[in-house]
């Protein structure tokens, strides 16, 4: 797949990130990762993430990572195309993009690098030097320490062919605005604020219409259903969906730092989905938490 081709999958459709499967110890599991995907696969989101932000890349070691992209992708191979979690210290983002390409994984998803503050040109640098260690297509991820400006983004679509997509993940309106007005279609813009559903509208009416949606992993029926109701404005099944389901999960989301994956792991678990447990720094749900979830979940009938 070309850069190109896969900037036009990421155009159009919903998106989202599987969960990263461990067993009882905290070991990659990969024939529940396998399973999961096959799950996944049919419900017709547009690309998968292997091991991005919901999949806890912020954990996996480089020993192991090699082998959750060539798990995803092998299980996907001719469903749905599989894109990489990338990320942290350029070399270990490059090495990282390098193991994704050699595994066949179809583009990248370039996350923050983590914890040290650097300005532009020292940002710049950075993803450029990812972008140049591989052929495939690279969707940068603009939050925390990592933050571009319009400017930033211009010098680095001239430099780097292959960097054809940009992923929000601050919400800041007049920024993204500003990206938009400024690289039009150069890029495939992706809405990435954690529980992307509560601001789909809001972004679709930005020139952004696409979204990652983490709840898919476990109640991928309503997410897709929820994604059709924005691509058509459908306000009613969006501001009911809202209210029966997101506003509430939100309430038990925000109770715990580090709970926007903890919540997910836990749906799946819900649902009959184990990925096993959040290894840490991370921390599982309270039982109480658990319990106020599976009503929320149950309340949206089959999936």
């Amino acid at each position: 797949m070309t850069p190109q081709e896969l900037k036009s999958i990421m155009s159009h459709g919903l998106l989202s990130f599987p969960l990263t499967d461990f067993d009882a110890e905290g070991n990659f599991n990969a024939g529940g990762y396998a399973e999961r995907l096959e799950w996944l696969a049919p419900y017709g989101a547009s690309a998968l993430f292997a091991a991005g932000g919901t999949g806890e890349f912020f954990s996996l070691t480089a020993d192991e990572y090699p082998g959750i992209i060539r798990t995803a992708v092998d299980t996907c191979r001719g469903k749905v195309p599989i894109i990489a979690g990338a990320g942290g210290p350029t070399r270990f983002a490059i090495q990282c993009a390098q193991e994704a390409e050699r595994a066949g994984a179809h583009g990248i998803l370039l996350l923050p690098h983590y914890l040290t503050e650097a300005g532009q040109e020292g940002l710049i640098a950075h993803v450029e030097a990812v972008c140049k260690s591989v052929k495939f297509g690279v969707i940068v991820y603009n939050r925390n320490v990592c933050k571009l400006t319009p400017d930033s983004l211009a010098i680095l679509a001239e430099r780097c062919p292959n960097l054809i997509g940009f992923k929000d993940g601050i919400g800041d309106i007049e920024l993204m605005s500003s990206i938009y007005l400024k690289m039009g279609e150069r890029f495939a813009y992706l809405g990435g604020l954690p529980t992307a559903e509560v601001y789909a509208a809001a972004y679709k009416a930005l020139g952004t219409p696409v979204y990652s949606s983490a709840v898919f992993n476990f109640i991928p029926k309503t997410a897709m259903d929820f994604y059709e109701a924005v691509r058509t404005d459908d306000m009613a099944t969006q501001h009911r969906l809202l209210k029966d389901f997101f506003m509430p999960y939100l309430t038990i989301r925000n109770r715990g730092q580090g709970y926007a994956v903890s919540i997910v792991k836990a749906g799946a678990a819900l649902v009959g989905h184990s990925a096993g447990p959040v290894r840490v720094p991370l921390t599982e749900l309270k039982p109480d938490e658990m319990a106020q979830l599976d009503a929320l979940i149950k309340g949206l009938g089959p999936q």
